[in-house]
């Protein structure tokens, strides 16, 4: 059987949303040249909408992180799979995550990415699960705050699918 998935916020609301935070980064950055680092894979599409939408010069990098391995809530153990490419040095960086649930990821990436001595470090995520939070971690830009629910779509997957849906949905997972 198919998943069955709801629409939590629209595709309409993500994109005033992101427009929003765009415009409030943008000022904040005046004058400046931004360093994106896209935490992959699912913030993906959120880092390219919101950097389309900026209004200063923007470089991209990208580092794949993992506490979760393939299961539904994370192991707490924290892997590098793929690092910056470029340096940071100096930079004003600004991560862009898709979702912070337990902050366990971003808790122990930051100071990681600290002592790579950018000029300044901020975070940036669409989604927040304050519900599901066991780190601290300080959210400089976001999207939603939303309740404790598998969702999907806007890079958020279920088993590498649904990433592509325009929306955030709520999944409901087939019990077999």
């Amino acid at each position: 059987m198919a998943d069955k998935i709801s629409i939590m916020i629209s595709e309409e609301d993500v994109n005033a949303k992101i427009k929003e935070l765009a415009e409030e980064i943008s000022r904040d950055y005046a004058g400046k040249e931004l360093h994106i680092i896209c935490i992959l894979k699912g913030g993906v599409f959120f880092a390219c909408e919101l950097a389309k939408r900026l209004t200063i010069p923007v470089s991209l990098d990208f580092m794949q992180v993992s506490s979760y391995g393939n299961a539904t809530s994370s192991s707490g153990i924290v892997r590098i799979k793929k690092d910056l490419d470029d340096s940071m040095e100096g930079k004003e960086v600004l991560i862009v995550e898709d979702i912070i649930d337990s902050g366990k990821t971003l808790h122990y990436l930051i100071p990681v990415l600290k002592q790579r001595n950018p000029g300044s470090i901020r975070l940036c995520a669409l989604l927040n699960k304050p519900d599901r939070r066991e780190a601290d971690v300080d959210i400089d830009y976001l999207g939603f705050n939303i309740p404790d629910e598998y969702v999907v779509g806007y890079g958020l997957d279920y088993a590498q699918k649904y990433r592509n849906l325009p929306y955030i949905g709520v999944i409901e997972l087939d019990a077999d």
